[in-house]
């Protein structure tokens, strides 16, 4: 059960379920007309109407669901590509160039750019006009900048559902770009259907990204900056790598070496990219994954929609529950399996 997997974080868990309702429950009414020329808005890729929705969706406010519920059918024709390495990589000049190459055959492109948080307002961190100005003024172009809030990946929880409202706007190209390597990225491995890992010259990133577990989920690596000293070395460690490890599924991503500020190698990637697209759909592979994604995204769905249920309706149980574990009377993953068999029961 999720539950047993989670026990080490369930005395947080509790803790956090003891404070107010989240900022997400608080969400004010809106009437069914307003609502309605929101999800029209949407349609029509009005930037006001598709900004405020995807408030609604970082802030986790329960409109959501209807929204989702509405548009989710006009969603799954976008291709979702993930791009993730350390801070520093040249990512976002990367991304740029890349949006560039898209709007060259006139589509539609959206950049998702999940940032660090705010220790203090929980706002991310960098601004997305700020780091891609060279494609911001295009009107066919949207770009966001989102705060990972605590977010155990590089990927913002509700990145997900942006996603889905950008797919559901007719935005074709969308881009998730998230923060670093610290840890495993499978937030965007499952949010999208090309992963992109880029690294730098510099670090000892090979030896980093094997053991961060990169070598998984990317479907195409990237050595950016690579007129630095170093490039090619990375690049040689990189497909030393991958002859060890063999080809997943068909494919084998390809290694290949970029300057961004310059543009070079950039067409490679879009190439590269292409093809991985036509290989996955080609295979079948993309039901699959897209399935195993659906598959957790639900799982996670469900555990989310426990939690506002025992914030909103555990009272008493919740905090009986808190004292025992402060008094080591109970361990905090029984009273986790406590509370949400009570609140089960009530349904």
């Amino acid at each position: 059960m999720a539950f047993e997997r989670h026990s080490d974080a369930s005395f947080a868990c509790l803790i956090n379920l003891a404070r107010p309702v989240r900022q997400a429950r608080r969400g004010g009414i809106v009437n069914r007309d307003d609502l309605d020329s929101l999800l029209r808005g949407l349609k029509q890729r009005s930037t006001p109407a598709v900004a405020r929705l995807i408030s609604w969706a970082e802030d986790r406010d329960p409109r959501m669901v209807e929204v989702l519920s509405r548009v989710f059918a006009d969603t799954g024709e976008a291709h979702r590509i993930g791009i993730t390495g350390p801070p520093g990589a040249g990512k976002s000049t990367l991304i740029a160039r890349v949006v560039e190459k898209f709007r060259a055959h006139e589509e539609r492109v959206a950049v998702v750019a999940v940032d660090p948080s705010s220790p203090f307002s929980g706002g991310a961190l960098l601004g997305d006009r700020v780091r891609m100005p060279d494609v911001a003024e295009d009107h066919d172009v949207f770009l966001r900048s989102m705060a990972t809030r605590g977010s155990l990946g590089g990927l913002a929880s509700a990145t997900e559902d942006v996603l889905d409202l950008l797919d559901a706007a007719g935005y074709r190209r969308l881009i998730a770009e998230t923060v670093g390597v610290g840890q495993v990225e499978l937030d965007i491995a499952m949010a999208t259907d090309t992963v992109v890992v880029v690294l730098v010259p510099e670090s000892g990133d090979g030896i980093q990204a094997m053991k961060a577990g990169l070598m998984e989920i990317a479907d195409v690596f990237v050595v950016n900056k690579a007129d630095r000293e170093g490039a090619q070395r990375l690049a040689g460690e990189i497909e030393s790598m991958l002859d060890i490890r063999g080809a997943g599924a068909g494919w084998r991503p390809p290694v290949l070496q970029t300057t961004a500020l310059r543009g070079d190698g950039v067409e490679d990637l879009m190439d590269a990219m292409e093809r991985h697209r036509s290989n996955v759909n080609g295979g079948g592979a993309r039901d699959g994954h897209r399935r195993d994604a659906t598959r957790e995204r639900v799982i996670r769905a469900v555990r989310e929609e426990l939690l506002n249920r025992a914030e909103k309706d555990a009272g008493p149980l919740l905090e009986d529950l808190l004292d025992k574990v402060a008094r080591r009377e109970t361990a905090p993953a029984e009273a986790a399996r406590i509370l949400a068999a009570e609140l089960l029961e009530r349904d």
